[in-house]
């Protein structure tokens, strides 16, 4: 079933996986574990509430109201209460992440076997740990953990997740943040009981935090503080406008959450009462796409799926309808109509190291192809390395992807310069990705583990290798040894990408300059550093022009990465400090070993 419409006078109970207390009642009656008489019911009209597990959800707007008031004197105590609390001094900005998120509407039917489809699909974004939640109209059912969607998620779990509406996350290990806990999706039961799944890095946690009134978190997730934001808005905004529908509640609580936070966030979020509810940050800076179908029941009625990457709707039989808007909220109700609000003003400026790196190559985002996007990369590095090869006597034989990124634009510098295109690199495919390893060592490790280099290929050969980026450079220094171990008298090697040397800090983990094989090293510096005869990057300029010209309405890209150009204004010294003595390469060995 969709989520319960507002205004039905059957009371109804939400489960999650953890302890949650109902909306309305007193401290006695739940530990009696029966709730008292519903506000505005009549006498003697009581409901069983589930132990430990279950929350009474108001379902009038005498319920709605008494809910909200008694929210806002939480907030009143929680501010009085912060008054006099010491600071930690703890920073939380140590949560950067890459993410996958998906919410899918249907009518009737299961929607966790689809959600389970669609959660493979971008299991590239994450692998450390993976989360779902449906709703069936009466309940919340959760699973997360850590570990891949197969490992979590097996039938057992699967028929147990009920409901024909649900959201799923899947994300990768980041600073104090590989217990379960942190996991994704996370829930408030007041007001109404949301849940909600984010992908982005929030740059002014520590503000929001303030704003709070002291409100305790579970984890050390800023998902977790702007879920609390989010929920804080709806309950003002139903105490500020009594007898408003709940869908006019809900995109004026986003508007007033919009106008709050920083950073990057796409978020999807399921309310009860409202319906599945999603929006983006005013820049678009991570993506967020809508597919629409016609009911799977074989009816005319329309279905709906918001993933991070369209690439999700394939196997699920969605079709890609538009980007969300930057600023923009969309809405898909308990009877399926598709509602949206521009809520703050918004300029599309997009992370272009998605299109790098992290986005798969048969994605569409922001109206800009992947796999195209790449190509055209290795178009105009193609350009840059026949001029080498005029000027600094490079010799050439072949030429070799770093799995599996870097083929696209491979295979179009080996056209461009009339050479052929070996795969001289096999990889094993049942070892994650080293950039998003959570340290170290495990990724130097996994490097042996995951590449082989042929023989056939590379024995008295000039090689140049094609990746898509270097950014600590274990990877790509390892690889160039297996080369030359195999046989390649000649190393030579393209970065479609430009140097990275400063954090992305929007979602990616890249929390130290230091750990940049580009930082304070030039060309021939970081050549020397990795082993090889010859090194040539991509030119911001030349990644920027090859954006724009396949979306003429994006004028500024985020290449904050490679520019230290931050779109959001509001990321200086003192923030990329502190993200640094938090981060995951606090420790490490740094420039000497950085990774990918």
């Amino acid at each position: 079933r969709a989520l319960a419409p507002v205004g039905t006078n059957a009371m109804q109970t939400i489960v999650g996986s953890s302890t949650v207390r109902p909306l309305v009642g007193t401290a006695p009656a739940r530990r009696a574990n029966v709730a008292p008489a519903r506000v505005g019911a009549p006498r003697g009209d009581r409901v069983a509430v589930v132990r430990s597990a279950t929350l009474r959800v108001a379902r009038t707007a005498d319920d709605l109201r008494a809910g909200a008031s008694m929210t806002a004197s939480a907030r009143s105590m929680r501010s009085r209460v912060a008054e006099v609390m010491p600071t930690t001094g703890r920073s939380r900005r140590n949560v950067a992440r890459m993410c996958g998120i998906v919410g899918i509407f249907r009518h009737e039917g299961q929607v966790s076997a689809e959600l389970y489809e669609g959660l493979l699909m971008l299991q590239h974004r994450g692998q450390d740990s993976a989360g779902m939640v449906t709703f069936d109209g009466v309940r919340f059912q959760e699973r997360k953990d850590n570990g891949l969607v197969a490992n979590i998620f097996d039938k057992k779990a699967i028929d147990s997740l009920k409901g024909s509406v649900g959201i799923g996350h899947v994300r990768y290990p980041t600073a104090g943040g590989l217990s379960a806990t942190e996991a994704q999706p996370f829930f408030v039961n007041s007001p109404l009981g949301i849940y909600l799944i984010h992908n982005g890095n929030l740059t002014n946690v520590d503000e929001l935090l303030m704003g709070l009134g002291g409100r305790m978190m579970k984890t050390n997730s800023d998902s977790e503080v702007l879920l609390n934001v989010f929920a804080e808005d709806i309950a003002q905004s139903i105490t500020s406008n009594p007898g408003s529908d709940m869908e006019k509640v809900a995109f004026d609580a986003a508007t007033k959450t919009m106008k709050k936070v920083r950073g990057a966030y796409s978020v999807i979020t399921m309310i009860n009462q409202v319906g599945l509810f999603a929006f983006r940050d005013q820049n678009g800076i991570r993506p967020l796409v809508i597919g629409q179908r016609k009911a799977v029941d074989g009816s005319d009625r329309d279905e709906f799926c918001v993933a991070s990457e369209d690439s999700a709707f394939g196997p699920l039989g969605f079709s890609r309808v538009r980007d969300v808007n930057p600023g923009e909220a969309i809405l898909i109700t308990p009877d399926g109509r598709l509602e949206s609000r521009q809520c703050v003003n918004g300029k599309i400026s997009p992370c272009i190291f998605e299109y790098i790196y992290l986005a798969r190559p048969d994605s569409m985002l922001n109206g800009i192809s992947v796999y195209e996007f790449q190509l055209e990369l290795g178009r105009r590095l193609a350009k840059r390395i026949k001029g080498r090869c005029e000027d600094d006597d490079w010799e050439i034989d072949v030429v070799v992807p770093v799995p599996d990124g870097s083929r696209p634009s491979a295979i179009e510098i080996a056209q461009c310069l009339e050479l052929p295109y070996r795969e001289g690199l096999v990889k094993n495919r049942y070892v994650g990705r080293t950039f998003i390893m959570p340290d170290q060592r495990t990724r130097e490790l996994s490097v042996r583990r995951k590449l082989n280099a042929m023989r056939s290929v590379f024995n008295g050969k000039k090689v140049l290798l094609v990746d898509d980026s270097i950014v600590r450079g274990t990877t790509m220094s390892q690889i160039v040894q297996m080369c030359r171990a195999a046989g390649a008298t000649k190393v030579y090697l393209a970065s479609s990408a430009p140097p990275v040397k400063h954090p992305n800090v929007y979602g990616v983990d890249m929390p130290s300059r230091e750990e940049f094989v580009a930082h304070n090293r030039d060309e021939e510096g970081v050549c020397d550093l990795l082993g090889a005869d010859g090194l040539i990057y991509q030119t911001v300029e030349d990644m920027l022009q090859a954006g724009r010209g396949m979306n003429s309405q994006i004028e500024r890209f985020d290449a904050s990465c490679f520019d230290g150009d931050y779109v959001s204004g509001d990321v200086d010294e003192s923030y990329l400090d502190a993200l640094s003595g938090a981060g995951r390469g606090k420790g490490r060995k740094g420039a000497s070993a950085p990774a990918r």
